[in-house]
This record gives C-alpha cells, structure tokens and sequence, in this order.
C-alpha cells in the first residue's frame, strides 16, 4: 500500500481512515476499539491488535484503533516531548499492515484534554462510536489529568453494556517493549535489538523534497525528505538501505539532523546519498533503513572539510556493506 494521503476520510484496500469525530458516520457506529498513542506499532502493540482482532472476529464487527495528533505528550510538553517513532502516515501505514479494519485519529487540542473521563467515555466511546467491546493495554489513561483508568472503564462496561480487558506488559528477555526503550536503542546505534522489538528493521519513509541542491557540490547529490515531527529519535551519518518507490533496494549513507555546517536548519531533515546512481526521484515515496551509524553530525570549518568527510563517510559505508 502506498503511504497514505491523509484526508478527512481515506478508504483503502487494506482499511479505513477517519480524521476526527465529525466525520463518524452512521455506518462506523459499533466497533470493537483499542486505543492509544501506538507509536512504532513494536510488538507490544501488534500484541493488543491481535488480541483487538480476535475479538472483532468473535462479534463480527469491524475492529478499530483510536490514536491521537499530536501525540498527548506532544500537545503538552511540544518541542520537549520524547522522540516520535513514526509520523502520522507511517503509524496509519504500519497499523493497516496489522489487519486493522479502521483508524480513528482525533485531533489532541485544549477541548479533547479537558474532557473529564466520565465525559470522554460518554461523548466519544458510548455516543459516537457505540462501542461493543474496548481492549486497552495495562498502562492506559485518559481525561483530563490522566484521571481515568481500566477500572473506570469496566465500571462504564457494565453500566452501558460492552465489555473490556486488558493487555499485559508484553516481555521480551525479561524487558517490557515500549516505545522509550526502542528509542534508547536507536539511540545507543543499537539497531539489531531495535528491530527485534518493532518485528521489523526500523525505517523513516516520506516524500521526497528539493532542497538547496548542495549535495551535487559537495560531490554527493541527496535525496530529502522532511521527518515531520517534533524531534527525530536518530542524529548523526549512517549506512542505509533504500527502498524506491519501484521496490528496488539501493545502498546508501545518510545524514539526520540540521546541517549546522550549510547555515543550519530549525528542524532536522532527512538526506540521502545512493551509491552509484542518480535517480530523479523528487516527488517519490522512499523508505530508509538504518544499518549502522558512522559518525555524528558536526559543524565542519569549510565546505571543503565538509566535502571531504562526505566522501570518507561513504568509503566507510560501502566498507561496511562490503562485510
């Protein structure tokens, strides 16, 4: 499936996306729902949709997860906010890849967080989306404050009739799977251990952009693509793998971060040199894997310096390929 073109409502072969509660139809009323930030889609979370599917199943209803832009942590503390995984279109991508039926993604503003739990379950579980069964995972809370938990849920359940259950931590080697460990590893170069734990290698996909076009200067014509999201849980020069928009797997080495040499920019940017080619690709959907990191980004003296370590950067990445 192609990166989605995220509107008000996007129908695919894989499922259906739904941008905030107006546009609920008659026709998504009853669903069998889960809910959270789902940021990776790692393995703790492939556990809850599968839990969420069998469900669905059982009761021949459609099943759906509900996530929220910005993420809750985002909205609060902004700029501060840990490292997202996944943009929108990567997380909705990765979330139909798991067989969910439809996504939900509600709008994270002053209105959404002030809503007491009482009235998030009344207005948007019960009201809007008549739900007839709710999988939550163990650490889940929601209305104002973080006030609400399973057991208010449950308490809801047997009130409005629709059941709930939660999901245990899901352990790897004695270690929950979460989002902030694999963003440790990611960050600790340890990308083996991070794709155990995602059941994937990770990878950031997007568009790709023009630029300013210093790459052909510097002797390394890029391929940028804008990460879309607060911070970027990588820095520095990596070997990668790159996915074309025609399947064709490329090597490659790649730069995240602000470009503090060439003036620096106020939100990092993905750029990436393929060996041995040079692919018109402005306006295509990539996806980058990352292999292995090379150095972290610096501010080089010269362009010159900088031009000369580009080049030693893709010696040392074809050299890793290579073993």
């Amino acid at each position: 499936m192609p990166i989605l073109s995220i509107g008000a409502i996007a129908v695919s072969s894989k499922g259906e996306f739904i941008r905030g509660l107006y546009n609920i139809k008659p026709i998504h009323f009853g669903n069998v729902v889960t809910m959270g930030s789902f940021d990776g889609v790692h393995l703790g979370h492939q556990a809850i949709i599968s839990q969420l599917k069998a469900q669905a199943q059982g009761l021949n209803l459609p099943s759906m997860v509900m996530i929220f832009e910005p993420q809750p942590h985002e909205f609060f503390a902004g700029d501060k906010a840990p490292a997202r995984l996944m943009r929108l279109g990567e997380k909705i991508h990765a979330l139909f890849e798991q067989g969910v039926d439809r996504v939900l993604c509600l709008p994270f503003n002053h209105s959404l967080s002030s809503l007491s739990a009482a009235d998030f379950i009344q207005q948007i579980l019960i009201d809007a989306l008549g739900v007839r069964y709710l999988v939550v995972g163990d650490d889940f809370r929601f209305g104002s404050g973080r006030s609400g938990g399973y057991s208010d849920l449950v308490a809801a359940g047997e009130e409005q009739g629709f059941d709930v259950t939660d999901t245990q931590s899901f352990l790897i080697d004695q270690q929950r799977v979460s989002s902030t460990l694999i963003r440790d590893l990611l960050q600790q170069n340890d990308f083996a251990q991070a794709a155990h734990l995602l059941g994937k290698p990770y990878t950031i996909s997007g568009r790709v952009v023009k630029g300013q076009q210093l790459g052909r200067q510097l002797g390394a014509p890029t391929a940028n693509v804008h990460l879309h999201r607060y911070r970027s849980p990588l820095a520095g020069v990596f070997a990668v793998l790159v996915e074309l928009a025609t399947g064709e797997v490329v090597q490659g080495v790649a730069n995240v971060g602000v470009r503090p040499t060439l003036g620096g920019d106020a939100k990092a940017i993905l750029e990436v040199h393929l060996f041995d080619r040079n692919d018109d690709l402005y306006g295509q959907n990539i996806i980058v894997e990352f292999k292995h990191q090379l150095r972290q980004e610096k501010r080089f003296e010269s362009l010159d310096a900088l031009k000369r370590q580009i080049q030693e950067d893709i010696v040392k990445a074809r050299h890793y390929f290579a073993h």
